[in-house]
């Protein structure tokens, strides 16, 4: 029997807030490697530009220590605890991670943004912190702890997918029929986490434990399969990029950059499965402690960033804002590349609600949506002189509901992320609006756009707090038209019968 060794509480807290300061600006660099060799391979224009925007905005955050997306996640903690090890600390282990995570988050050098919401059915109450995360431990032998650190972003958590399948039934068939329910919200190209077995909860537990894995397919595919769990991990990888989803859901060879299988025993009368896929910002970090004192991970080098520094294409077109008439939105086409300059209004879930509340009970609004465009965001805390910390956009699906009552107001164009309903289409083709897309993962760079931010409305819903941005050259790309004509919809039809006719991912 070895002796114990003793964890301190100070030193478990620091080696949490210095792993999720780390991952809120440095990729993982199996990532950025992959996605650099998405990059050269890509065919897409559209694509292409979104990736090249995600690995610029990638060496900015990594460079400026500022967070890759501005929405920087659900804390996941995944601790493996050595038998011999005791915790010197009064309170419980969820308390001392959590005061990691509050460290980490509030840090006035680079401030993360909290998304947490407590009593989630009813008031949605922000903790301020980020506080609670989602712990999960394991007893191992041994005298080390070893902890996996996540911050997970919403927009791709809102992706996840189980099934109760029956034991005969085609998981391959499933995926491929989930990853087009799924849209562009998670933001692609990233990874997919496969449980298998289990029970409903512990399936889910596979799936994003998974995730915390490297990314190897390369490797894989270079050597080929050695297991069925291989085998299937491959088959998967090369179906779901066949299906040409692409980044950001504009068409293309790469969706995914690798796939994970975690497995388990289940009971005879089931099959559990589960997929949750990881996003452009794909962030987690792994450490140990062993009582000698904190952990603190290395600083990649910049140089391992692959040379692509995105610029606005010499094609796309300059829009002023300030001036912006019905007509001028009804010339745009899907697919056209635009550079926004001049004032927008911003909102999200939050102060959608309480406009269409205030509409409900005749009470007049604060702001005058008429001429207008809004922007679907909600930015993290400026630092340092900043005008606004990183800021790209949320999923616009999710304010779909919103659609007709916004345009009925007399807004000329919404800016998000993802593809929109077919009743939001249809909504922007009555009112012959556009919505225009940015990119999910270049939050920083977008945030370079942004040369004034002041709230205008709703301050007490903070990061949801109604915003007006004047901004200077905003990269957008046209989604939808005043047509009704949808690149989510079109770009993959287009790319996936092209991959099959010219055989693109054959090896």
């Amino acid at each position: 029997m070895t002796g114990m060794v003793t964890i301190r509480e100070e030193d478990l807290i620091a080696s949490v807030a210095d792993a999720l300061q780390y991952i809120s600006y440095f990729h993982p660099m199996d990532y950025i490697r992959a996605l650099g060799d998405a990059y050269e391979a890509e065919q897409g224009p559209a694509a292409k530009d979104a990736i090249a925007q995600i690995l610029t905005n990638s060496r900015m955050c990594a460079e400026g220590h500022r967070p890759i997306c501005q929405d920087t996640g659900i804390v996941n903690v995944f601790v493996e605890w050595g038998q011999d090890c005791r915790l010197e600390s009064a309170r419980s282990l969820q308390d001392v991670v959590d005061e990691g995570v509050r460290r980490a988050y509030l840090n006035p050098e680079n401030k993360l943004r909290a998304s947490v919401l407590a009593d989630p059915a009813f008031t949605r109450r922000n903790t301020r912190d980020n506080t609670p995360c989602v712990l999960s431990v394991t007893m191992v032998p041994g005298s080390k702890v070893s902890i996996d650190v996540a911050a997970k972003g919403g927009g791709s958590e809102n992706k996840s997918k189980f099934k109760m399948m029956n034991p005969s039934d085609n998981i391959v068939d499933w995926v491929l029929e989930m990853l087009p329910q799924m849209g562009a919200g998670w933001c692609p190209p990233g990874m997919l986490g496969i449980g298998i077995g289990g029970t409903a909860e512990h399936c889910m537990m596979l799936a994003k434990k998974s995730l915390m894995e490297p990314i190897d397919m390369a490797q894989l595919k270079a050597r080929g399969a050695k297991t069925d769990i291989e085998a299937l991990r491959i088959e998967i990888f090369d179906k779901v990029n066949a299906l040409g989803i692409g980044a950001q859901g504009l068409g293309g060879l790469s969706t995914i950059l690798d796939v994970k299988i975690h497995d388990a025993p289940c009971h005879a009368a089931s099959k559990p499965v589960a997929m949750i896929p990881n996003c452009a910002a794909t962030r987690h970090a792994h450490f140990t402690l062993d009582g000698s004192g904190p952990s603190f991970l290395e600083t990649p080098k910049l140089d391992e960033w692959p040379k692509v520094n995105w610029a606005p294409d010499a094609a796309a077109k300059r829009v002023n804002l300030d001036t912006l008439t019905a007509e001028e939105v009804r010339g745009w086409k899907q697919g056209d590349r635009l550079l926004l300059n001049g004032k927008m209004l911003t909102g999200r879930d939050a102060a959608h609600k309480r406009i269409q509340d205030m509409l409900a009970k005749g009470e007049e609004l604060p702001v005058d949506f008429r001429g207008r465009a809004i922007y679907y965001v909600g930015p993290v805390d400026p630092v340092l002189g900043e005008v606004v910390g990183p800021a790209g956009p949320t999923t616009a699906t999710r304010m779909d509901k919103f659609t007709d009552m916004m345009l009925d107001l007399g807004l000329l164009t919404m800016i998000g992320k993802a593809e929109r309903g077919q009743g939001a289409v249809d909504c922007i083709a009555k009112h012959k609006v556009a919505y225009l897309m940015a990119v999910g993962g270049a939050a920083y760079l977008v945030a370079r756009a942004i040369r004034e931010a002041r709230v205008v409305a709703f301050e007490d819903l903070g990061m949801e707090a109604i915003y007006e941005f004047a901004v200077e050259d905003m990269p957008v790309t046209v989604a939808v038209d005043s047509e009704g004509n949808n690149v989510h919809k079109l770009a993959p039809l287009v790319w996936q019968e092209k991959i099959a006719r010219e055989g693109l991912l054959a090896k």
